[in-house]
């Protein structure tokens, strides 16, 4: 039993980040703009996080290179890429943005090369470019988009995935300060919130909690908490068994995703997104990190990401 324990963590985890993707289509498709849901998922992931850090003993910092890395971490890891996954999530289905979100560790790679984090290796070069073909595969025409939904919205949603990208290499170069995982994430919350509020009032994308709730503002709970709870588990894994085990957890979400997505948004999908979705998880199997990756996931629901 207490080897099947972290493999049964490592799918609830898997489980509960898929739901991220799904429950944020229902956010998107109450009517709801992206920098007002950005700050409500924060504010709730903060509190959240928060409290796990209280109950492991483990204060926030706040010295200016702390809050340099929250600042960078929030930006990178939660306010852009949360602008542009929202923004695409209005036009594209969940199932494909739980594909693309498998993009991250291939996208990381190349990110990774520039800055000399890693050195070339041909397999996870041909893992890259197994993820450009499965990219292909969502966008050729009469493939896995609506007939009125534009292309050009993947590439929105690649931007997110860019994000995390840049974000996992970024910390790896500058380091957490001493600072756990969670503490990182809880602090670049709490800063993310800071920033996205004033935005969110500024362009009326602010939503008002004394309002009705109605399914989105649920969905948007959910999402937090469960973001909140696989990330916090992920970091127990990485601790227990490895961050190699750990980062298996990138299979689960893409699969859970769509998974959910086909359950709860009664989503269906042609040949081609099937054929992308077994391209980009042969991809991401040819990229997985290295026995002495670094944690750095995404401060958004999305996928953990390593480099």
């Amino acid at each position: 039993m207490a080897r099947l324990f972290p493999l049964l963590i490592l799918i609830c985890a898997g489980a509960a980040w898929g739901a991220t993707q799904p429950l944020a289509k229902i956010a998107v498709s109450g009517g709801y703009r992206p920098l007002g849901i950005v700050f409500w998922q924060l504010s709730i992931g903060a509190a959240v996080l928060g409290a796990v850090c209280l109950l492991r003993g483990r204060r926030l910092r706040f010295t200016a290179p702390d809050l340099r890395l929250y600042v960078i971490i929030a930006l990178i890891g939660t306010v852009i890429p949360g602008i542009a996954s929202y923004s695409a999530a209005v036009h594209l289905p969940s199932g494909v943005l739980s594909i693309l979100l498998s993009s991250i560790p291939m996208l990381a790679f190349p990110i990774a090369l520039a800055m000399g984090h890693e050195a070339f290796r041909w397999r996870r070069l041909a893992g890259l470019s197994l993820g450009f073909c499965g990219i292909g595969l969502l966008i050729v025409p009469d493939a896995s988009l609506p007939a009125n939904i534009s292309a050009l919205w993947v590439f929105v949603a690649l931007i997110a995935s860019l994000c995390y990208a840049c974000e996992g290499n970024v910390v790896a170069k500058l380091g957490t300060n001493g600072l756990d995982a969670v503490q990182v994430l809880c602090g670049a919350s709490l800063v993310g919130a800071g920033i996205s509020l004033p935005l969110a009032l500024v362009t009326g994308q602010f939503i008002d909690p004394r309002a009705t709730w109605g399914e989105p503002d649920q969905a948007i709970i959910a999402s937090s908490l469960l973001h909140a709870g696989a990330y916090t588990a992920y970091v127990w894994l990485v601790g227990r068994s490895g961050p190699v085990f750990a980062v298996q957890i990138s299979y689960l979400v893409t699969l859970f995703g769509v998974t959910w997505a086909m359950v709860f948004l009664d989503e269906s999908y042609s040949p081609y997104f099937w054929g992308a979705l077994a391209v980009m998880l042969a991809g991401l199997a040819l990229v997985q990190p290295r026995p002495k990756a670094i944690l750095v996931p995404p401060a958004q629901p999305g996928h953990p990401t390593t480099t």
